[in-house]
């Protein structure tokens, strides 16, 4: 074999970092790397890995929902192209969300029995950055709220949210102004109220669809926000199949029941419409 020299750092690179920005003091790794702070003494690094799994999943979300609201405004502004950026990006988010939870399925039950006294009654039910995605993308559940009153904080961030325009509610404002006929009833709706499928949107949809090169923008958008939809349910799947691989039936930490709440989860949709249009262009089929 060759004989191994070490490679001698190249001449402009700074070493000398005193009194200068590192690149520890950039991220604030000091804070970052602090925060896991396991609570079991029996557990060795799988307490470790529950809770990089849930912190890094809350900056991912946090970085979603600065791009959704940085879209949501460009919709508001009429700029489709810049909102379709920073959708492409959430997109992405969401694959390293789903994906994540391959590490997480590495936990066996009797390592996650080890952990589980130690959580008491915390549980991703309560993130509220994760109920701020569900409520950017129009699942507005008034009842919770509730959850967050010990924090007025976060309950004020929420309750902005819940009654603030949803993403939906901004398209289909873009798409009337655009001069699509999107019924009156959707865009003066209450937005504090989960929207509810109309079937008189599906045939504006529709002429969207039959002719994508008119509508480009239009179009998609529209398609940039199934992938989301997509995108979102994969990752309920992926946690509810996770959740049932480690603690199966079992109830959630937080009083939830587990399995059977997250499978319910993934009866709602956001964005009905956008899906209901797929049947419409269908040609029609000949009897018998």
């Amino acid at each position: 074999m060759p004989e191994q020299h070490p490679r001698p750092l190249e001449a402009g690179i700074t070493t000398d970092l005193r009194e200068r920005l590192s690149y520890a003091g950039y991220l604030r790794l000091d804070l970052l790397l602090a925060a896991q702070q396991p609570r079991s003494t029996d557990a060795g690094s799988d307490e470790l890995l529950f809770i990089v799994q849930h912190q890094v999943a809350e900056l991912w979300m946090k970085l979603a929902i600065a791009e959704l609201r940085a879209a949501i405004d460009c919709l508001r502004a009429d700029r489709p192209q810049p909102a379709l950026k920073m959708l492409a990006r959430v997109k992405l988010v969401q694959r390293q969300l789903v994906e994540q939870w391959a590490v997480l399925e590495t936990l066996t039950p009797s390592e996650y029995a080890r952990i589980r006294p130690h959580l008491g009654p915390s549980s991703g039910f309560q993130s509220l950055q994760y109920r701020m995605l569900e409520f950017l993308f129009g699942n507005k559940d008034e009842a919770m709220l509730a959850v967050f009153t010990h924090d007025p904080e976060a309950h004020a961030a929420l309750a902005a949210l819940h009654a603030a325009p949803s993403l939906y509610d901004e398209l289909l404002r873009f798409l009337a102004r655009g001069g699509h006929a999107v019924p009156a009833a959707l865009l003066g709706r209450d937005p504090r109220q989960p929207h509810r499928p109309c079937e008189a949107l599906v045939p504006v949809l529709a002429r969207i669809y039959a002719d994508p090169e008119a509508h480009w923008a239009a179009y998609h958008l529209c398609e940039s926000l199934i992938d989301l939809e997509v995108n979102h349910q994969l990752w309920r799947f992926r946690h509810l199949k996770t959740v049932e691989r480690v603690i199966g039936q079992q109830r959630g930490t937080g009083g939830s029941s587990g399995v059977g709440f997250l499978k319910r989860a993934l009866d709602i949709g956001f964005f009905p419409e956008l899906f209901a249009v797929r049947t419409a262009l269908a040609p029609p089929v000949a009897p018998g």
